[in-house]
């Protein structure tokens, strides 16, 4: 049996959606991930992201957008039921029960972290090809070199 390598994500949350907060109050402090409506992001999820997997959890569409959390993967993918919900902000009118188009997984926040901010990541040589750093880039899950994840623990303060 071969060990896949842990890979690690940054995983964009608005905070009135859902934060770190209500992430760490949710019980076994594992939300579902909701929401996503990006096909990449879709197929970060379907395709590469595995349980043990290490999360950034990121606070977006905020006063300051950053770094607020680490998180693991707690899940394999299943379908998002919000995608068939009408009243759901989510819901996709494309989208069937027997062809789902969309994806969740959940995600188990470890601990808050102090707020790590774009403009400190983009002071740091090594962070300088961080997709989330990349003009333009809206993804809502994207892929953490190793480097990058262990730059970002050692800027917390936090073990490697």
């Amino acid at each position: 049996m071969t060990v896949r390598p842990r890979h690690y994500w940054l995983m964009k949350s608005e905070p009135e959606e859902c934060s770190i907060d209500d992430a760490l109050a949710a019980p076994g402090a594992t939300v579902a991930w909701t929401g996503v409506r990006n096909y990449q992001a879709r197929n970060f999820m379907r395709d590469a992201m595995q349980p043990g997997d290490g999360v950034l959890f990121y606070h977006s569409s905020c006063a300051e957008p950053g770094v607020v959390g680490i998180a693991r993967v707690a899940s394999a993918t299943r379908t998002d039921p919000t995608q068939f919900d009408p009243q759901s902000p989510y819901y996709d009118p494309k989208s069937s029960p027997d062809q789902p188009r969309w994806l969740l997984l959940d995600v188990q926040a470890l601990h808050k972290t102090r707020v790590l901010s774009l403009a400190q990541m983009r002071t740091h040589p090594t962070l300088a090809d961080m997709v989330v750093l990349r003009r333009g880039n809206r993804l809502s899950i994207t892929p953490v070199t190793t480097t990058e994840w262990h730059t970002i623990l050692e800027l917390l303060d936090l073990p490697t």
